[in-house]
């Protein structure tokens, strides 16, 4: 008898999950499947990144834990889409997890981190970004830094205008596509950056709900078959706000196909919005008309994130146009529509494909951008910056002028980077030292990058459980030593020179990325981190104090050589009286000061995702 061969081990696990939400139904194949990349799992479900615990703190209860390697649910790809059943919640938060988890890891090149978590006592699974499908009764959800957990809320609808829902209908926040994308965006955010939860400006609490709305958003238009429906109903221009009417009828509408219907694709998280009696999503891809003012005097995070998401859905729509010019001017002039007012079918497949490319296209230039930020402090504009640099990078022709779009539409949203003299592509550009006037430092001998101990690393798993190396071998010590022989070039102030602090180094894994020409790129990136106390009035010493911080993000070739420094220098006094001021204003509004006098504010999902 023959030996059995093993089986092949899948890459992918087929999941059922709600494109959007509940209140869809199967409209625009609102039930959609999803290819999660295979892991073993346990009950939960529970993997090596993420863990589902479903403990209800409102009602002091666990509920059942659904079982995907079930030989019943595997089978069948999953549970089937059911409100009413604990465990395809369960399922749902999970795959659209992982699911976001891995367009990042793929955009970024590189393995995702959960920042470290600082919670006192050790809990279960406290290694894994953890969710709780059904925390608490309040119309809330929101990611929590201490315990690195994300806490999903349910509620009753409004009584009075539910929309689309039955009046006082239990609405489940870890049900919403969106919601929960938006929320696991913060947790990879706060990996990547974790300094970024400190609100220093106006831009920083707005920048890390902008990114989760750009994200949540652009999500929407890689679901192809909703995307395909979608451009039938709206004669290929995507960006309407509606959708037309299945039929053509008079002014008063006698039956539902003759109502026109809202245009899911370019709203968030619409039962939720609904269902707060909002008669609307929750927030939108489409913005107000460009007002570059408009920024200057919009502070509530939401509201100026939302200038932020505008702006580059605003270049979104117009690359779109662009890409497709052809294929609406044949559905305008040679009459391709059905006669139910639809587009035909192949002409619509067409718009779809350029649709769908340019969103994934869109979403991998703003996840790249952020290995291309500042490591603290970040502002619209220096956003704006790295975009450009980091797909200039991978991109260098841009044949499609998505960089000349995206810096257009940010001009006219009045988003002004600091440093630079004009909107010019070459004047955005992040620069090395050279390029500054400054010497070149020698390449850092601890970073020569070497593929062949990468993979080995990556095989034996010595990865993680190495502290002083990560992949391709790099040393945190050479790393140090590096940053102290060559301070000023990086950007940092010596510890013994007046102003200075202790210089500390937060390294990441390299970065390979393959651009559409076939070039592999590989980059190697390090933040360095300073920091001191400050009080918030120097003039008074009872005044609270604040931790005010500095540092650069550096990045190397695989050489070791310097390409960027991209810094926040700890010793610039414009710097540190901005944010004197904006520290002050949060403390003045902030009800906490009362009992907390000597602790400022930082940044609190729970706070600004509360719906009531």
């Amino acid at each position: 008898m023959t030996k059995d061969r093993p089986y092949t081990r899948p890459s992918f696990r087929p999941l059922a999950v709600f494109a959007f939400d509940p209140s869809l139904g199967r409209q625009l194949n609102n039930y959609m499947t999803i290819k999660v990349p295979f892991e073993a799992l346990s009950r939960g479900p529970v993997g090596r990144k993420v863990a589902v615990v479903d403990y209800d703190i409102s009602n002091n209860c666990f509920y059942h834990s659904v079982d995907l390697e079930n030989p019943l649910v595997l089978t069948g790809g999953g549970l089937s889409p059911a409100e009413s059943d604990p465990r395809f919640h369960q399922q749902m938060v999970y795959a659209v997890a992982s699911e976001t988890l891995r367009r990042f890891e793929f955009a970024l090149g590189r393995q995702m981190k959960w920042r470290t978590s600082s919670a006192r006592h050790k809990a279960r699974h406290q290694d894994k970004l953890r969710l709780f499908p059904h925390a608490f009764q309040q119309a809330n959800a929101f990611y929590e830094p201490t315990h690195r957990a994300i806490f999903f809320g349910y509620f009753a609808a409004s009584e009075s205008d539910p929309g689309s829902n039955l009046p006082g209908q239990t609405i489940f926040t870890c049900l919403s596509h969106d919601i929960i994308a938006h929320e696991v965006t913060h947790a990879i955010v706060d990996g990547v950056r974790p300094l970024y939860i400190e609100a220093t400006n106006a831009d920083t609490p707005a920048f890390h709900e902008a990114f989760a709305d750009i994200v949540a958003l652009f999500q929407h238009f890689s679901m192809r078959d909703a995307v395909f429906q979608t451009i039938r109903r709206t004669g290929g221009l995507l960006y309407r706000e509606t959708l037309d009417a299945q039929v053509a009828g008079a002014d008063s509408p006698a039956i539902t196909a003759e109502m026109s219907q809202t245009n899911p694709l370019v709203g968030l998280a619409q039962q939720f919005g609904e269902a707060m009696g909002m008669r609307a999503a929750l927030r939108s891809a489409l913005g107000t008309p460009p007002n570059s003012q408009a920024i200057q005097s919009t502070f509530e995070p939401h509201l100026r994130g939302a200038i932020l998401v505008a702006a580059l859905f605003d270049a979104y729509f117009s690359i779109y146009v662009k890409r497709s010019k052809d294929l609406l001017r044949m559905a305008r002039t040679n009459g391709t529509s059905t006669a139910f007012g639809e587009l035909d079918s192949d002409l619509a497949q067409r718009l779809c494909n350029e649709a769908t490319k340019t969103a994934n296209h869109m979403l991998n230039i703003c996840i790249r951008a952020l290995d291309y930020c500042p490591p603290v402090d970040v502002r619209f504009g220096e956003f704006l910056r790295a975009i450009i640099t980091a797909d200039s990078d991978l991109v260098p022709d841009d044949p499609w002028g998505y960089r000349a779009e995206i810096i257009k539409a940010f001009r006219l949203r009045g988003i002004v980077p600091d440093g630079v003299d004009n909107y010019s592509e070459e004047a955005l550009l992040w620069r090395s030292p050279s390029d500054m006037g400054m010497r070149s430092p020698p390449p850092c001998q601890g970073l020569q990058y070497d593929i062949l101990r990468d993979d080995a690393l990556r095989k034996t798993d010595k990865i993680a459980a190495d502290d002083d190396r990560i992949l391709g071998g790099i040393n945190f010590r050479s790393l140090w030593d590096y940053a102290m022989a060559n301070a000023r070039v990086l950007g940092l102030t010596p510890p013994k020179e007046e102003g200075g602090a202790r210089i500390q180094v937060v390294p990441h894994p390299p970065i390979h990325r393959i651009g559409p020409d076939g070039r592999l790129v590989i980059n190697l990136i390090a933040q360095f981190l300073q920091q001191r106390k400050e009080r918030l009035d120097p003039d008074d010493k009872k005044s609270p104090t604040f931790k005010f911080r500095g540092g650069s993000t550096v990045i190397f070739n695989h050489r070791g050589e310097v390409r960027y420094v991209i810094q926040k220098n700890i010793n610039r006094q414009e710097r540190l009286d901005e944010q004197r001021d904006y520290q002050s204003q949060l403390s003045a509004v902030s009800a906490a000061s009362i009992f907390k006098p000597n602790e400022l504010c930082t940044i609190s999902f729970a706070a600004m995702h509360r719906a009531g």
